[in-house]
């Protein structure tokens, strides 16, 4: 899957807000929960190398918040990475160049639209 192609799938499939927070990067664009305000999804373009990968340029991506249990077992299977510059046991990022499939893709966002819901108060 693209960036184009998830932003769109993202905003068809979830209750979204969607913003660009940083001005130093205007590629990067963060998808939350309305009202709680926390991120589920955060897409941006990354240098290669930065992920351990050859060649030059950048590659979209998208960190996404995952199980712990599950995110050692994920790494290294393809398009999926350590988290780029956010916390490696709790996100994952995946490639949107084609490389990972996308079933995982979407069954991550998932993972992460329900990992970061606001928890709901008991009474």
């Amino acid at each position: 899957m693209k960036r184009e192609e998830l932003k769109s799938f993202i905003l068809e499939n979830y209750i979204a807000a969607t913003d660009r927070p940083w001005q130093k990067y205007p590629s990067f664009e963060v998808f939350r929960h309305p009202g709680s305000g926390k991120w589920f999804a955060l897409i941006m373009d990354v240098p290669r190398g930065r992920l351990g990968l050859s060649g030059f340029g950048t590659l979209d991506v998208v960190n996404l918040k995952c199980d712990p249990v599950l995110v050692a077992s994920l790494q290294g299977g393809g398009g999926i990475f350590p988290a780029y510059h956010m916390n490696k046991e709790n996100w994952l990022t995946v490639a949107l160049d084609g490389s990972a499939p996308d079933d995982i893709l979407r069954a991550l966002l998932d993972m992460s639209y329900d990992l970061t819901r606001p928890k709901r108060r008991k009474k």
